[in-house]
């Protein structure tokens, strides 16, 4: 083998080292944001999962209801006027679709 090609052969092996360090590296800073984003992640297949059976969702608010009609009312109000603002803020920020 010439010189050459050895010295290459040599500054590729040192260079996959380098790269097999820097995921290393990356994975051990990368570690908490896993359990961040696991959470972001489950979040979201709850969201997806409300959004698939709105029949469950009448049934529980149906139930709230029946079981405490008072407090159903004032979080009802509550959740409307959330809905509100945020209804606003999408507007202003992003202008109305």
């Amino acid at each position: 083998m010439s010189t050459s090609r050895l010295e290459v052969a040599v500054r590729h092996g040192a260079l996959r080292a380098r790269i097999a360090a820097q995921r290393e590296d990356l994975a051990k800073h990368a570690a908490p944001l896993e359990s961040a984003l696991g959470g972001a992640d489950k979040a979201l297949a709850s969201v997806d999962w409300l959004k698939h059976h709105p029949a469950a969702v009448a049934a529980a608010a149906a139930v709230i209801v029946l079981v405490n009609p008072k407090r159903a009312w004032r979080w009802s109000k509550r959740g409307f006027l959330v809905l509100r603002g945020w209804q606003t803020v999408r507007n202003s920020l992003f202008g109305s679709r």
